[in-house]
């Protein structure tokens, strides 16, 4: 049968549509989202042509999508709720046209802060002249940098990294190595800290030292008692002492127990206990932070001022923080029509009137207790 020029075009021409693919595209193509936060992909065929039959999403390796996944109608965009760590990676999208299926893939990355663990978790009881490690390893996008210090020192101690694990260790460790030991992640998201206790129990009769708690903290006025013991032979003698500074003048010491009496916020800070004998001797820390009620002042505490002037004063607060502020007047309800504090502890005024003459008041108020200062303000013509 003869064809004509015209009808063998027209049929290359269509041969070569039909084994054409459909071109589908992903918008974005790589999304960044942190922890909690939502992500969305679009996928679509070029040129705004509209696909036939259902668009399909899947993961890589063709796993199922994940449970915080939803779908829009028609299945063209892809919603990440509230993404996980677990949902970063890619993600491929199918779709079909006229002229055949194609795909895209889309990629995301979730940002969180760091997961830090350690081997062992602890707390470690060892004998005086072991060798003893802990590793340490964390999760986290971006990757954390890992540090060890030891509790009530802000030095970082040497360790050894390899592999993303920081290891801390002692090749013969001693009594005065006991205490608490904390490794840090860090990243842009945030800090985590995971500590141990390592505990070394003495050979030759030598000291071991050890405290009813590690960590306190106190309110301005009381009195605090930190206890210590310390094994050993000869029984050791047990010292009390502050890092950097001398003890408190009211403290006492007996039968390993410091008496500190109606502590103030100078005395906040790192205490040693020290155990000593003939064999050695070993330390125990304890840190104690001293937290205040606000003692509350008013800058200026009386202002003279005329009519059209404009008034600020300042309520300053020493004390434990937060400390949150609130202004009223005496003898009033509310503080007069264009008066407003602001969240540090000013009163202003823009301009002021004869009415806003009295007496104004100051309250400060942190999670230990309040206090108020009173401020007068005189406005004459």
């Amino acid at each position: 049968m003869d064809l004509s020029p015209g009808v063998l075009i027209l049929c290359s021409l269509l041969a070569s549509v039909a084994g054409q693919a459909a071109v589908v595209t992903v918008e974005p193509r790589t999304a960044t989202v942190r922890q909690g936060e939502s992500a969305s992909f679009r996928c679509q065929l070029s040129g705004g042509a509209q696909p036939v039959g259902p668009i399909e999403w899947k993961r890589s390796n063709n796993q199922a999508l994940p449970d915080n996944a939803k779908l829009g109608p028609g299945g063209s965009v892809l919603t990440i709720v509230s993404a996980r760590p677990a949902n970063q990676g890619q993600y491929h999208c199918k779709a079909g046209s006229s002229a055949g299926r194609g795909s895209a893939t889309a990629l995301l990355n979730v940002k969180f802060a760091p997961k830090v663990r350690l081997t062992p978790a602890g707390p470690l009881r060892v004998r005086m002249g072991d060798p003893v490690s802990v590793e340490c390893r964390a999760t986290g996008r971006p990757r954390p940098k890992l540090t060890w210090k030891r509790q009530g020192s802000t030095l970082q101690l040497v360790t050894s990294e390899a592999n993303d694990v920081n290891t801390i260790r002692w090749p013969a460790i001693h009594p005065e190595d006991s205490g608490v030991y904390i490794c840090q992640g860090v990243n842009n998201e945030g800090v985590t800290e995971v500590k141990v206790e390592i505990i070394v129990e003495g050979g030759l009769g030598a000291p071991v030292a050890s405290v009813g708690a590690t960590e306190m903290t106190v309110v301005e006025g009381h009195t605090v008692t930190m206890e210590c013991q310390a094994s050993g032979s000869p029984p050791p003698v047990i010292t009390w002492s502050k890092l950097r500074a001398p003890l408190p003048w009211k403290h006492t010491v007996a039968n390993g127990v410091l008496t500190l009496t109606s502590v103030g916020r100078q005395d906040s800070g790192q205490y040693i206990c020290n155990a000593t004998n003939m064999h050695g001797y070993s330390e125990a820390y304890v840190q104690m932070e001293v937290e205040s009620p606000p003692y509350t002042t008013c800058l200026p505490d009386q202002v003279r001022l005329q009519p059209g002037d404009s008034l600020s004063v300042q309520c300053l607060a020493h004390g434990s923080h937060p400390i949150r502020f609130e202004w009223s007047r005496v003898g009033r309800t509310s503080l007069p029509a264009g008066a407003h504090s602001t969240r540090d502890g000013q009163l202003l005024i823009a301009h002021v009137k004869l009415g806003d003459s009295g007496t104004y008041k100051c309250v400060a108020t942190n999670h230990i207790g309040s206090s108020e200062a009173l401020a007068k303000v005189i406005i004459k013509a």
